[in-house]
């Protein structure tokens, strides 16, 4: 059984895919692609940077899905033999997943994924936000004291994504996360490692955004069938689905998508 797992933001840096395009047309040819799509250079940010530009979320999201995808496409032709039974992603490489089992169209991926990115960036201004991994604390312990800190303070820090029982992932405002940080490491974590992004993903900061994402005039309202009662969060949004080929996973000849279409909406635990 084969499971194409795709990475999410904080995997991004300077020279990502260019290793790919030089040497596989396939790879050269989905970055080309991509820039149709977008109207600008997006392989220039990613082979080049600065590092700056790369990081902010309008521009990671779609590079991190092209460069995942120029992968994904590499592999299969080097593999036409592969069966794919499943396919899943961190947040943003949930998108990934979907372009991946054919759920999703490249070009419409990567618009979204960019419109994605500037709302996100909108509902929290650079540099008010923040994330920072947690380690050597279990994920209860971590959630605690988020909730004190953030009560204390006045301040959105929540335990977000919890990647193993001795690493969670904290995202808020950037002095709710500094001082659950700060707090943290007195109660024993081995360390706070800050997560090179722009925005607190993942948090109730990012309601906004998933509010603009849901009805917002270049977002297609069609309701996926067999997807309605989600477990989506963002009010009117609930039952909104990306625009799509067909069922994803409903046949025996198809890969299936992993998870609950949580990343279109930008936060969730």
């Amino acid at each position: 059984m084969v499971t194409l797992l795709f990475p999410g933001q904080g995997s991004q840096s300077v020279g990502m895919g260019k290793a790919l395009v030089d040497v596989f047309p396939v790879a050269r040819r989905t970055f080309e692609e991509a820039d149709a799509a977008l109207g600008f250079s997006l392989s220039s940010k990613c082979f080049e940077g600065p590092e700056e530009d790369l990081k902010r979320t309008e521009l990671t999201q779609p590079a991190i899905l092209t460069t995942s995808i120029a992968a994904h496409r590499v592999l299969l032709e080097r593999r036409p033999d592969l069966k794919v039974n499943f396919a899943a992603g961190h947040s943003l490489g949930e998108w990934s997943a979907l372009v991946a089992v054919g759920a999703l169209a490249f070009a419409d991926a990567v618009r979204l994924v960019r419109e994605r990115g500037r709302l996100m960036q909108e509902a929290v201004p650079l540099g008010q936000g923040a994330m920072a991994a947690v380690l050597g604390l279990l994920p209860d312990e971590v959630k605690a004291v988020c909730e004190k800190v953030g009560a204390e303070m006045g301040q959105v820090v929540v335990a977000a994504n919890f990647n193993s029982t001795e690493q969670t992932v904290i995202s808020g405002s950037a002095a709710g996360v500094e001082a659950a940080g700060r707090a943290l490491t007195e109660r024993g974590a081995k360390k706070i490692a800050p997560l090179p992004v722009s925005a607190p993903f993942h948090s109730p900061l990012m309601a906004p955004a998933a509010r603009g994402l849901a009805v917002g005039p270049r977002w297609d309202r069609r309701v996926h069938p067999k997807r309605e009662g989600g477990h989506q969060r963002g009010g009117p949004a609930q039952r909104r689905r990306l625009p799509d080929q067909g069922p994803v996973g409903r046949t025996s000849d198809r890969p299936r998508a992993l998870g609950r279409d949580r990343a279109v909406f930008g936060w969730s635990r």
